[in-house]
């Protein structure tokens, strides 16, 4: 898809309460995004596994097996859900939609419905990744919610769009409340993504990228590893970069001290 398509595929988004339903970044766009992205070892091969998928369509077609267009990823926030949306769309060189919540979500639920079945129609005709984070306030279990007839409406509209998806696009859909998700729903999805907070190895390494090889050749790196065990990466990213405001304050070279005082101002809620 060329910067013209891109462009006019944006201005056409479906829009509700007088905004678009959603934003659009260009592959370009999400290739800036994920320059320092870490994933578990096992969701890097379910993305290229993924991937690899879709570039042999005609030998799977022949087969007459299903292309998988549907990924649910759940875990904590912070742990690159996100950041996994975005890497796909630069991977498959599509835009990436990510939907805006606040405006499908209508305080008259029939509305809602009507708004995921604009926005689903939008990517069948629009190659891309459609994105959706906080999945579980559309696709809660329809007994969960004491407006169970109105809910069910909305889920069995979401259920349609998703039997329904096709074409060239990717839905992504993304939750920390994995078990509030309707079962009906959980089963339509053929690529399930588990996230957890950063290994050792994966935080080390992601904190490699942040600080660059010359600190880490000085230790720092493994140092400020330790000292942010139980971090999410967004949480890391937010210290290490207050850190290296602070070093420029101060009008010298990015330290461990920064990083402990970083740490102690933004004072996350780590775990383990």
């Amino acid at each position: 898809m060329n910067n013209k398509s891109k462009s006019n595929a944006a201005m056409r988004l479906p829009r509700a309460k007088g905004t678009d339903m959603a934003t659009v970044y260009t592959p370009k766009e999400c290739a800036r995004k994920v320059k320092r992205i870490v994933l578990a070892e096992k969701n890097q091969t379910i993305v290229d596994e993924f991937i690899t998928i879709l570039g042999m369509k005609e030998k799977f077609e022949e087969q007459d097996v299903p292309m998988p267009n549907k990924i649910v990823m759940f875990g904590p926030p912070g742990t690159g859900k996100t950041l996994t949306a975005f890497y796909l769309a630069q991977r498959l060189d599509i835009p990436l939609i990510l939907v805006r919540l606040d405006t499908i979500i209508h305080s008259h639920l029939g509305e809602t419905g009507s708004n995921v079945r604009k926005i689903f129609d939008f990517a069948n005709g629009t190659p891309c990744v459609l994105f959706l984070d906080e999945f579980d306030a559309l696709g809660r279990m329809r007994d969960s919610n004491d407006e169970v007839k109105e809910m069910a409406r909305v889920v069995n509209t979401l259920l349609q769009c998703l039997d329904e998806f096709g074409g060239e696009s990717v839905f992504v859909a993304a939750t920390n409340l994995e078990e509030e998700l309707d079962t009906a729903i959980w089963r339509r999805f053929d690529t399930k993504m588990t996230y957890t907070l950063p290994t050792d190895a994966d935080r080390l390494h992601y904190i490699e990228l942040l600080i660059g090889p010359e600190l880490s050749g000085e230790g720092v790196a493994g140092r400020a590893a330790d000292l942010l065990a139980g971090c999410s990466f967004a949480d890391i990213e937010q210290i290490v970069l207050k850190a290296k405001r602070k070093a420029i304050i101060e009008d010298r070279a990015l330290d461990y001290e920064n990083i402990e005082n970083a740490l102690s101002e933004y004072s996350p809620r780590k775990k383990g």
